[in-house]
């Protein structure tokens, strides 16, 4: 424990002061600074020394502890009893010398005296909730916490609540790591306190450290479930612990026979269907909406789920491996919600994707180009939504091979949302098809405008291209090497991997000793991502970190290495390293901030 922490724990558990130091702070300051030094530093003597002095003023008994402490440290018990014994005199209401002289004896060696002190005050406890919190306290200022923890469970046979002293047990259970104690205290408080919830997922997945632990925390949860059957927490609980193991069929099963049992509104399904939606358990979830709708038109669940059954198919088949008749198949179920509910502000979802699927996917980007400049001209909608169906537009205009009806679109929304970040959305888009098109200087100018914008992926996304041009400019070869890889980029922007991938092996073969070969390793990496091939992009991404320390995309490749690791392949220690490297290595990098807060999250930090 941090003895600074300490230190100042006992001045507040004494009641020492802001007035107190005012009062001696003419006498004593230059003391206090330097005994605090010299015990943080293991200089006991030297600390034990001016502490003495310290104590013997008035109103001083703040330090204490800090004494007490150091003259155990040099095994001055002697002295340190004498001190105690005093104090205990001059103060027979404070329990926490008498607790001090336990610890004493305890240090001795003579446990059986110390258990006397020890079990003498746990048994004299009155029924006063604060006196309870103040001895266990002292039981803990002095590091017996298995005595803290008796106190606190005596205190609640005293006051006859079972729930008492909760949150004091579970901080001691936690500093302890004492998994088997955290996971019953947890388990004791949720029935009746089911806010608790939250905190109780993020705590107890901060100490867990492997499928055994859930295991054992599922079939205390089992045994919770079958007494209160009913207790709607305890469901939620158990279906937290499946998805952790990644048993999200499992977790689905709990759902639906709670649903049916309670005969539910179905709002617990839903809302932790988004939760096996954003693991990527996409057949789970659609499994999940399917029985949704079996309630029928009535529920209130109904048009959400079958909105949700929609998009959770299209990212199951736009993840990775597709058919085209898959694909085709979720076209027409769009265009059926199309058509049973008009096109307007509340199908708009609907007709975005599926222009998307059809301008990406079912090459027919006419077809897309067409739904969305229909969309444009629909009545009700916000000049937002207006803006974005633009900028999808001007895409697909790429894709018809319209690149000037492109540059004109993204040209009108930066003028139209001038300091909006759907305007410098709209600039970097038209600085990449200028890059696509080969005109490096006119990209590269767009995307030094970019790097002050608000947005901090627009921002790099901007600052990375215009340092892979600037970088690889400098020669006729350079150039052309570029030109190669910006088609290339073309071809992955077309959704067709197979043919950018075999561009990116060309440029080495035409253009040996070339500047690119890391930039080409994070779009190798990002296709394999989208593909769903996490492993070998894992592999790309970690040679770039290792053979191009101060490349441009190396701070990328540590991010993406993290998200991958937590998200995709399941190993949070992994992901805690390269998010670490990242804050540590690349302190100036755009996603040290990010990385920061995941990092912290995957520790149990603010829990």
């Amino acid at each position: 424990m941090n003895r600074l922490i300490l230190i100042f724990l006992f001045l507040a558990s004494f009641g020492a002061n802001a007035q107190i130091f005012r009062q001696n702070q003419q006498v004593a300051q230059d003391d206090i600074s330097l005994a605090i030094q010299f015990y943080q530093d293991g200089d006991y003597e030297k600390a034990a020394v001016l502490l003495e002095k310290l104590l013997e003023r008035p109103n001083n008994e703040g330090y204490f502890d800090i004494y007490f402490n150091s003259l155990i440290k040099l095994k001055r018990y002697d002295v340190a009893e004498k001190l105690v014994k005093k104090l205990i005199r001059q103060n027979p209401a404070n329990d926490g010398y008498d607790i001090a002289l336990g610890k004493l004896y305890q240090e001795k060696g003579d446990v059986q005296t110390a258990n006397k002190i020890f079990n003498e005050a746990i048994s004299k406890l009155p029924k006063e909730e604060f006196k309870i919190r103040n001895l266990a306290n002292n039981f803990y200022r002095f590091e017996n916490y298995d005595l803290a923890i008796q106190a606190f469970k005596q205190g609640r046979k005293i006051l006859g609540n079972e729930q008492a002293f909760t949150f004091e047990l579970l901080n001691i259970y936690r500093f302890r790591k004492d998994k088997s104690m955290l996971m019953q205290e947890y388990l004791d408080v949720l029935e009746t306190m089911p806010q608790v919830l939250p905190q109780a997922e993020a705590v107890l997945s901060s100490v867990f450290e492997d499928k055994a632990d859930y295991q054992t925390f599922q079939t205390a949860i089992l045994r919770k479930v079958q007494k209160s059957p009913d207790a709607e927490v305890y469901i939620q609980l158990l279906t937290w612990n499946f998805i952790q193991q990644q048993e999200f069929d499992m977790a689905l099963r709990q759902l639906i026979a709670f649903d049916k049992r309670t005969k539910a509104s179905g709002e617990t399904l839903f809302n932790t269907t988004n939760i096996f939606v954003d693991n990527k358990a996409y057949e789970t979830a659609i499994k999940a909406y399917e029985y949704l709708l079996t309630k029928g038109k009535d529920s209130p669940f109904y048009l959400p789920s079958q909105i949700e059954l929609l998009n959770t198919k299209y990212n199951l088949q736009t993840s990775g491996k597709y058919t085209a008749a898959d694909l085709a198949t979720l076209a027409k179920d769009y265009q059926v919600l199309i058509d049973e509910n008009g096109k307007n502000k509340n199908t708009l979802f609907a007709l975005k994707k599926l222009a998307n699927l059809q301008a990406y996917y079912l090459s027919q980007p006419d077809k897309a180009e067409k739904i969305l400049e229909d969309a444009i001209q629909m009545p009700g909608l916000s000049t937002q939504d207006i803006g974005q169906l633009k900028l999808d537009l001007g895409d697909v205009y790429i894709l018809t091979n319209e690149p000037w009806e492109a540059f004109l679109v993204y040209e009108q929304v930066t003028k139209q949302f001038e300091g909006q970040p759907i305007s410098n959305e709209a600039r970097f888009r038209s600085a990449r098809l200028s890059f696509y098109q080969g005109n490096f200087e006119y990209s590269n100018g767009q995307c030094l405008v970019l790097k002050a914008a608000t947005s901090q992926l627009i921002a790099n996304d901007a600052l990375n291209l215009s340092l892979l041009i600037s970088d690889d400019i400098q020669s006729p070869a350079d150039s052309n090497a570029l030109k190669m890889y910006a088609d290339a980029e073309m071809l992955v922007f077309r959704n067709l991997p197979t043919q950018a991938i075999k561009k990116l092996d060309s440029i080495s073969i035409a253009f040996p000793g070339n500047g690119l070969t890391d930039a080409v390793m994070m779009s190798k990496a990002r296709i394999l991502i989208k593909s769903g091939e996490f492993l070998p992009a894992s592999n790309i991404l970690k040679k770039i970190t290792e053979d191009f320390k101060d490349g441009i995309w190396t701070d990328d490749a540590l991010f993406t290495l993290g998200d991958l690791y937590e998200k995709n392949l399941n190993d949070i220690a992994q992901a805690k390293i390269y998010f670490q490297k990242l804050i540590t290595d690349y302190p100036g990098s755009m996603f040290s901030g990010e990385a920061r807060k995941r990092f912290r999250n995957l520790r149990g930090d603010g829990v």
